[in-house]
């Protein structure tokens, strides 16, 4: 079982007192600010009033409690309040400047130079409050030749190199390039910009200095071609798609056992040798073809066609357990629904329940890492569209019941 207990109402939490305007939608600055209510901050989500963020409509399942929103939706929006503000209305940026004074950090993912016809872009805001860390997330940058272009995860998969890689080789059936099965470009984008977040705020309560955080898209791709990208930039090799083969490591992929299929990841010399013996395959350590990790590399195809036939006479579960009992690492290839009834992820704790104001309960993957001191926090549920508005704004700005129905009546929040 998981040593880290879950937080009680006196756990500290990390990001105490830090205050974020979150004025991003659809997922890679929403994934940011979830990360950083999930350790404490204060995160107030400003949506367009009477639309919200985009993926509260995206297909699939949705919430059966009157606001319709989506199963996407609520993977990345807990730990947050929500506010609707119009901010093309003057009105609606003045409310954004006044909070913004108050407020840490600032995320937005507008195309470049967006939010600067409300006053809201980075010199405006850093003038009103010089310690705030601003955070744009974009798909190209804020600079170079792309800036002005929009940036999706699927589009920044293919122009950043990532399908080239993935999928199954050209000319064996269903070849060619192939997306991640989930936006992880989007996650990772959003993840460093949670790093960057966090170091910024150590630079400004060192120095007293906020600073505007240029983050994109394309940028995260490139970082996540890591090893191929360091293989042709340092020794020529342009990789291509290997389908479940490692571009260095045999055998390091997927094998169809009698009842499904196996992952077997084997990164040395040692285990291989071991794992041939358990297989019943002992003459392939002799073999001069196997004899390393560069030459298993080099006749990958001869010694699959070796292994295959031998692993598929298991069934996955006895070949697991075999292996894990050599100290040798396998598993299966799970659906998703078998993840999450794996008694692991319960030890872990990995699945959280949330309840919204009204009782709907809702199910979240936790946040991931386990802190001994100062663990992730699960106060408050994905929130309705514009649930907290009055409430927020009262609390934050000192506004009375007539102010906010005045700005109702101008179509600044809603009524």
């Amino acid at each position: 079982m998981s040593s880290v207990p879950p937080p009680g109402p006196s756990t500290p939490a990390a990001l105490q007192g830090i205050k974020v305007l979150d004025l991003s939608r659809v997922l890679a600055g929403p994934w940011a600010t979830q990360m950083l209510g999930d350790l404490g901050a204060e995160v107030l989500k400003i949506e367009q009033p009477g639309q919200g963020d985009d993926t509260r409509r995206w297909g699939g399942p949705a919430l059966d409690d009157g606001s319709g929103d989506s199963a996407y939706f609520l993977c990345a929006n807990r730990n947050k309040r929500s506010l609707a503000i119009d901010l093309a209305k003057p009105e609606g940026a003045a409310l954004i400047r006044r909070l913004v004074q108050q407020s840490d950090v600032l995320v937005e993912n507008f195309r470049v130079g967006g939010l600067a016809k409300y006053g809201l872009d980075y010199a405006t805001l850093s003038a009103l409050n010089p310690r705030l860390v601003y955070c744009s997330i974009t798909g190209f940058g804020q600079t170079g030749r792309y800036a002005d272009k929009g940036g999706y995860d699927f589009l920044i998969q293919a122009m950043g190199g990532l399908m080239s890689i993935t999928g199954l080789p050209d000319g064996v059936p269903g070849g060619g390039p192939m997306k991640v099965g989930v936006p992880i470009v989007d996650l990772f984008t959003g993840t460093y910009a949670t790093v960057a977040i966090l170091a910024a705020l150590r630079h400004r309560d060192a120095t007293g200095e906020g600073q505007h955080i240029d983050c994109a898209l394309l940028d995260t791709q490139l970082s996540l071609l890591s090893n191929q990208a360091s293989r042709y930039l340092n020794g020529g090799a342009v990789p291509g798609r290997l389908g479940n083969d490692h571009p260095d490591i045999v055998p390091y992929r997927d094998y169809a056992c009698a009842d499904g299929d196996i992952v077997v990841a084997l990164g040395n010399d040692r285990q291989f040798r071991d794992f041939a013996v358990l297989l019943g395959l002992a003459p392939l350590v002799e073999d001069a073809r196997f004899a390393s990790v560069a030459l298993r590399s080099l006749n990958r195809a001869a010694l699959h066609a070796v292994i295959g036939p031998a692993v598929a006479r298991w069934r996955v579960a006895d070949l697991v357990d075999a292996m894990e009992a050599a100290k040798l690492p396998a598993g299966k290839v799970q659906t998703v629904p078998e993840v999450f009834d794996d008694p692991h992820v319960a030890d872990r704790s990995s699945v959280q329940t949330m309840c919204r104001d009204d009782g709907t309960p809702l199910r979240v993957v936790g946040f991931p890492v386990k802190l001994s001191e100062t663990p992730a926090r699960y106060d408050r549920a994905p929130p309705r569209a514009g649930a907290d508005t009055r409430q927020a704004l009262s609390a934050a700005l000192g506004l009375t019941a007539r102010d906010l129905d005045d700005l109702a009546a101008d179509g600044v929040i809603p009524a």
